[in-house]
């Protein structure tokens, strides 16, 4: 099958910065288990995956990663 080439294009009202990641202190859950960093990083909050560091990192504004805690603590997104 061939492989296809996707350039990332920025959304349409995307305010948020290139941030530099590379020095940022990644932090994982407490107990120090699950796939997900995050780090605080000029205002914002990069959230990755820690098994494939160099993948994208998702950016969120303050409002959007406290919509998404309370989210996830609602369990908005449990899928069983």
């Amino acid at each position: 099958m061939a492989e296809t080439i996707t350039q990332q294009q920025p959304l349409t009202g995307w305010d948020k910065p290139e941030l530099d990641l590379s020095r940022a202190e990644w932090q994982s859950s407490s107990q120090g288990r699950g796939d997900v960093q995050i780090a605080f990083v000029e205002g914002f909050i990069a959230m990755r995956n820690s098994g494939r560091p160099d993948s994208p990192s998702l950016i969120f504004t303050p409002a959007e990663w406290g919509a998404f805690v309370s989210g996830a603590r609602e369990g908005e997104f449990d899928l069983t």
